[in-house]
């Protein structure tokens, strides 16, 4: 039986494909993003040490610098969540939109296979 081309499954399915494949494009970007961040992180801005109203140092540069080492961990650490969450929205939004697409193409090459029987 010939289903027409534009019938309530189709534009189901092709509607599910624009999503996902928008979605593993996003995801795709994501990673990208995330690996050069990794890999080239932003330089780190030199502060100065902070000082109190009378301008002594409220903690010592030893403190100061571990702070700043913290801060430079905690940003690597937000990058690398990051990327596994795009990551996980390319392996997921993937096989979706693969799955739809076939089922898309089958139902293309269907009615030429009843037409010829």
């Amino acid at each position: 039986m010939a289903s027409s081309r534009w019938s309530l499954r189709n534009i189901y399915l092709y509607l599910v494909c624009l999503i996902t494949l928008i979605m593993v494009i996003v995801g795709a970007v994501g990673v990208v993003r995330n690996v050069v961040e990794l890999l080239y992180p932003a330089p780190v801005m030199a502060e100065p040490l902070p000082k109190d109203d009378s301008g002594k140092p409220v903690m010592s540069e030893k403190e100061w610098q571990r702070q700043q080492e913290v801060n430079r961990q905690s940003s690597q650490r937000w990058t690398i969540i990051n990327l596994v969450q795009q990551a996980a929205l390319v392996l997921i939004a993937g096989p979706i939109y693969v799955y739809h697409w076939r089922k898309i193409e089958e139902e293309k090459s269907e009615p030429t296979a009843t037409t010829t029987a």
